[in-house]
């Protein structure tokens, strides 16, 4: 039927190429060239695990095939990387008249850009930062989804910072229509700043730039703090602690005005999911016609892989305690109910078990002194709803009072 006058109009769906931007076409040839070598490597890499059954030699790299066959592949994986040098090249060219067709000047930040970068960079963040793929996410402060000056603060007596987990950005502290940081500077005056990340990079690495970038923004704060807090949601609770201890190391003055950290979810002793995805590389691994699809395990960035053990320390999984002068809280979640058996409880949001995120660990040298007042245990509450829960709001507000 014809639509009448009374019929109100669909609303305009926002076009693809509005949500673009020049650079990542460039980015995505670069992806696409890369995935194809890597798929090639994995074939050649059965190839000669059947090869190497009769006894047929294998080429100078490990599961490369040699002869005439390996001819063939190398010529593969070269004319591959030959494409992907001239689309660069021409691309990049082509950038500057990209950019200038494809801007939209009336358009605000994308937050479906934002969140599908920020899971790429979850994944191989690590990967684009050593290609310096303009996909790479650099470190930023932001204030509603823009950078910060770092010249020219906000100001205000009372600073929070938020540092959000894996595979997310600074967008997603707003979840089901609530924010912790606007919360908490509506209820107690805070300034709320928010970190965005490329969570790929180890968390070691996240807390060197965090630290330097904190040392900066205090360095040019226009008014006497009186408070200093920051709350760090899963991965995002290590890269403080990380951050913090990278500080106390270079000998910087930030962490004597930081007065209270408080951890949401935070797995301190390992994420059991990190683990089983080592698991499957260890059983790819075992034997040789499935040893080549082990590459696909090596797709995890530097950043999930050190979420194994919760890993905070460059030079290793050492220990580290929390940080002495300031308060330390932590806030963790089960899906079960309060009633349920213990069994239930310890599984955790979902993501992260309760002792982990709780500090504890079987080992006293790895335990985190948690104060049993410092500590809050969420019910019936998954590891995003971490960010949304009425429960979890109010306790973020009680002891940041």
């Amino acid at each position: 039927m014809p639509r009448t006058s009374k019929t109100p109009p669909r609303p305009a769906q926002r076009r693809t190429w509005q949500q673009l931007r020049a650079s990542d076409l460039r980015a995505a040839a670069r992806l696409a060239t890369q995935a194809t070598v890597g798929v090639v490597q994995i074939v050649e890499g059965v190839h000669q695990s059947v090869r190497a059954t009769v006894g047929l030699p294998g080429g100078a790299r490990a599961g490369s095939t040699s002869g005439i066959t390996g001819l063939v592949y190398r010529s593969i994986e070269g004319s591959t990387r030959w494409v992907d040098r001239g689309l660069q090249a021409a691309l990049l060219r082509l950038e500057p008249w990209l950019e200038r067709s494809l801007a939209d000047p009336t358009a605000g930040v994308d937050a479906e850009r934002e969140a599908l970068l920020s899971a790429l960079n979850g994944v191989l963040g690590d990967r684009l930062a050593a290609d310096a793929s303009p996909l790479a996410l650099p470190m930023q402060l932001r204030q509603g989804g823009q950078p910060l000056d770092l010249a020219t603060p906000p100001g205000g007596g009372k600073l929070l910072l938020l540092v959000h987990g894996l595979c997310m950005n600074d967008l997603q502290w707003q979840q089901s229509g609530h924010d912790h940081g606007a919360y908490l500077a509506q209820a107690h005056g805070y300034t709320p700043l928010y970190l965005r990340y490329n969570s790929g990079l180890p968390i070691a690495e996240n807390g060197r730039l965090l630290a330097q970038q904190l040392q900066a923004l205090l360095a040019t704060w226009p008014t006497a703090l009186t408070d200093f807090a920051a709350i760090g949601h899963s991965m995002g609770g290590l890269v403080l602690r990380a951050a913090v201890q990278a500080a106390t190391e270079a000998g910087m003055d930030w962490p004597a005005q930081l007065r209270r950290l408080v951890f949401v979810g935070s797995p301190h002793q390992g994420a059991p999911l990190e683990r089983a995805g080592h698991g499957v590389d260890l059983l790819l691994g075992s034997t040789p016609y499935s040893r080549p699809f082990a590459r696909l395990g090596l797709l995890r960035s530097a950043g999930i892989t050190d979420l194994r053990h919760g890993q905070v320390r460059a030079e290793g999984n050492a220990p580290l305690p929390l940080p002495e002068g300031i308060a330390c809280y932590t806030i963790a979640a089960t899906l079960a109910t309060r009633r349920s058996c213990l069994a239930e409880r310890l599984l955790g949001d979902g993501l992260v078990p309760l002792a982990s995120a709780l500090g504890r660990h079987r080992e006293p040298a790895r335990r985190l002194a948690f104060a049993p007042a410092r500590q809050h245990i969420a019910y019936q509450v998954g590891h995003l709803q971490l960010l949304s829960d009425p429960g979890v709001a109010h306790k973020l507000a009680q002891w940041l009072a």
